[in-house]
């Protein structure tokens, strides 16, 4: 799975909306939104709200997470434990990315946002390769990730498959056959 795919997932996230339009309720294989009455709050996947406020049909509203203060608490819990603490969206690198580039002027303090999840984001993955030189260091077969995003796993998956494959074809190349004679004079 690539970015792309991840970021396409991140999209069916609900996010509330404020509409300036009315219309029923509508019908769509993923559920039922609506009805939409102007001013009033409304909750709609991701996808909607970026295409409604592309036609300035609404206001987004961030989610509650996505506060300075609630933000500082998250990078400064990460930072003081050792292991992964859990994130307030499965998905919260690519909603702030999502909503920052298509409706900064809707979030307070965008700025400030975007640099404590840039802050957030480099202390996991900076845990990230540091469990993973340990991992391989003391030749695990397993790992556990708890806590992790997609992304976060999407983005050493691939080079944490590649180091595994190599550890397998040295282990499995340094281990003698059974019929092999020793060497030893």
């Amino acid at each position: 799975m690539d970015a792309a795919e991840v970021e396409f997932l991140a999209e069916k996230e609900l996010v509330t909306i404020i509409p300036n339009f009315s219309l029923d309720k509508i019908y769509l294989i993923g559920g039922d939104l609506g009805p939409f009455n102007p001013g009033l709050p409304v909750q709609v996947p991701l996808w909607l709200a970026i295409n409604l406020k592309q036609r300035q049909k609404c206001r987004l509203l961030p989610p509650e997470w996505m506060d300075v203060e609630k933000l500082e608490k998250i990078r400064d819990h990460e930072r003081m434990e050792e292991t992964f603490t859990p994130m307030p969206s499965p998905y919260y690198m690519e909603l702030t990315k999502l909503l920052l580039n298509h409706a900064s002027d809707n979030i307070p303090k965008a700025d400030e946002i975007r640099t404590l999840i840039k802050d957030v984001w480099d202390t996991r993955i900076a845990k990230l390769r540091v469990s993973a030189d340990s991992f391989v260091r003391q030749q695990e077969a397993h790992a556990q990730l708890d806590n992790l995003t997609l992304m976060e796993i999407n983005t050493s998956g691939a080079f944490l498959t590649q180091a595994l494959n190599h550890m397998y074809k040295l282990r499995t190349n340094l281990q003698p056959s059974e019929g092999a004679q020793s060497q030893d004079f």
